[in-house]
């Protein structure tokens, strides 16, 4: 068994300057200057205006909502674009939607609609029409309408299982975040719960009764209860708090484990945080890749897939990867070419799609192809820094 590095806690929380500049895939809490997109963030309740090529929505109900996507396409969040990029595995991208500025998570339903995490509001997208229906500001005032990694508005998003609800963890720079509930059929934001901060990631369970935002600057997964909306802070910190917002060990993406309904979060490639979200109890599991880790999904046989960012100390820790690690725990990790965020798994599960956005500098505008019984990596030209990716 791999044995959990023993580093100086500082040096892990407080990266020398000359490590930061060849530095990857750091997530500390400074601001970084942010290009203003527009005017303040929309408040309200009523659908905003479709960018131009969008048709009009008319109202809160989306008129004539798809049948089904286009089996086995990608569709990836544009956050160097207002855009959302179509993708054909084996020739690249199809054609672009505008959604909204700097879209960060999606997730799309069964009935081929995708509904985008953007700055300025959540953005529904018709897969199989390509064209944005409506734009479902946010009730919380994020701040002005900006780019960049510190940006306020939409990050993680998740559908609950029966389609009736959108949750999106809307970051407010300088505080706590919320998690706003969309209701899918009216259009507009029907409740919001206080969050931590910045909310990278929301995941439902199998069962929809619970909400997971997974909150980046503040350690921690707010548990909430779809029903009431009653909510608890959950602590994840498996190297402690020290070193606050400046700190680089803090969560990022959370998996909903089938078989139990625990969460999975993994950390710099040596620490799997295995959380009961009903009892708030946290069991450390080792990992292997040695890298800053951001994107995770498990697939339904309970396979995890970790994506690691790049090194935090490069005389130190490994370079960007793609971990799979098995419900045994025996892991296999791919190397990969510069930094990546996040990673979708095709159904077969013979593929997986690991995106070059990356939510810090060194990013890159395509997806990683992993041929995961080959080992085999090509890169695929896609998108604008694409986050967030699907398959639809």
């Amino acid at each position: 068994m791999p044995k959990f590095r023993r580093v100086s806690r500082s040096a892990r929380v407080l990266v020398p300057a000359a490590v930061s500049v060849v530095l990857l895939a750091g997530c500390a809490g400074a601001s970084e200057g942010t290009g203003t997109a527009g005017a303040s963030a929309p408040t309200g309740s009523s659908p905003a205006v479709p960018p131009p090529g969008a048709p009009a929505s008319g109202g809160p109900t989306v008129p004539g909502a798809s049948a089904r996507p286009v089996s086995g396409s990608l569709l990836v969040a544009d956050f160097g674009a207002d855009t959302v990029t179509f993708v054909d595995p084996a020739k690249g991208a199809t054609g672009s939607v505008r959604v909204g500025t700097a879209p960060y998570g999606l997730v799309v339903g069964g009935d081929g609609r995708a509904w985008v995490a953007t700055a300025e509001g959540v953005a529904v997208v018709d897969t199989l029409t390509r064209q944005r229906l409506a734009l479902v500001p946010y009730e919380t005032d994020s701040g002005p309408v900006t780019t960049g990694e510190y940006r306020g508005g939409g990050m993680g998003i998740a559908l609950a299982p029966d389609g009736r609800r959108v949750y999106v963890g809307v970051n407010v720079p300088g505080g706590n975040g919320v998690l706003e509930v969309v209701d899918t059929t009216a259009l507009r934001v029907t409740d919001t719960v206080p969050v931590g901060r910045r909310p990278f990631d929301v995941d439902v369970s199998r069962d929809g009764r619970e909400v997971y935002a997974t909150n980046h600057d503040s350690f921690d997964v707010t548990v909430v209860t779809a029903g009431t909306l009653e909510s608890r802070r959950v602590e994840v910190a498996p190297y402690g708090t020290e070193g606050g917002l400046g700190s680089w060990l803090k969560p990022h993406y959370a998996a909903v484990r089938p078989s139990d309904g625990k969460l999975l979060l993994p950390f710099e490639g040596e620490r799997l945080a295995v959380v009961d979200p009903r009892t708030g109890r946290t069991v450390i599991e080792p990992m292997t890749a040695d890298t800053h880790q951001h994107g995770a999904v498990v697939t339904a046989d309970g396979t995890l897939f970790a994506v690691g960012t790049g090194p935090i100390d490069p005389a130190e820790d490994r370079g960007p990867s793609l971990t799979v690690r098995k419900p045994d725990g025996t892991e296999r990790v791919y190397p990969l070419e510069g930094p990546h965020e996040d990673v979708a798994v095709s159904a077969d599960g013979r593929t997986a799609y690991v995106t070059g956005g990356f939510t810090r500098d060194g990013y890159w505008d395509g997806l990683s192809v992993v041929d995961l019984a080959s080992g085999d990596t090509r890169r695929l030209p896609a998108g604008s820094r694409p986050l967030g990716v699907v398959i639809l």
